[in-house]
């Protein structure tokens, strides 16, 4: 239901995983590691975590989920570690009997990831310089 990985996200993999012959809908978000920030240009990210206290609130919330909005199956993977450029950081499926659950269960999911979870973002940027966002504490 959630994994922090250390290696490339495996997209079409996590997919099948989520699909389900009972849903009639299937939403995926995924989040890439952009070449900008607040008028600085990122060379690449560092992605920590507290991994045992990460995975088991972000197993929690992808259970809460799906029982909430009746969704049939739901999955999250978030890297940790040094991405680059273009790499994927984190990536949300949920197949639903209906459309609506499905991507009211990926945004909450999304969501509640970025406000629960204790991962921390460092960027670094082209100027040498590198700096904490969005941390959750």
């Amino acid at each position: 239901m959630f994994v922090l990985s250390n290696t490339p996200i495996d997209a079409e993999n996590l997919k099948s995983q989520v699909i389900d012959p009972q849903s009639g809908g299937f939403v995926c978000f995924e989040g890439w590691v952009r070449n900008h920030n607040e008028n600085k240009t990122v060379s690449e990210l560092h992605y920590e975590a507290h991994e045992k206290l990460a995975v088991q609130i972000g197993k929690d919330i992808v259970k809460q989920a799906v029982k909430d909005f009746a969704v049939n199956k739901a999955h999250c993977s978030h890297r940790i570690g040094a991405l680059k450029v273009g790499d994927m950081a984190i990536w949300v499926g949920v197949s639903a009997n209906h459309r609506k659950a499905a991507f009211e269960a990926c945004e909450h999911i999304l969501n509640q990831i970025k406000s629960q979870v204790p991962i921390w973002k460092n960027e670094h940027y082209k100027d040498g310089q590198s700096g904490w966002v969005e941390a959750n504490l």
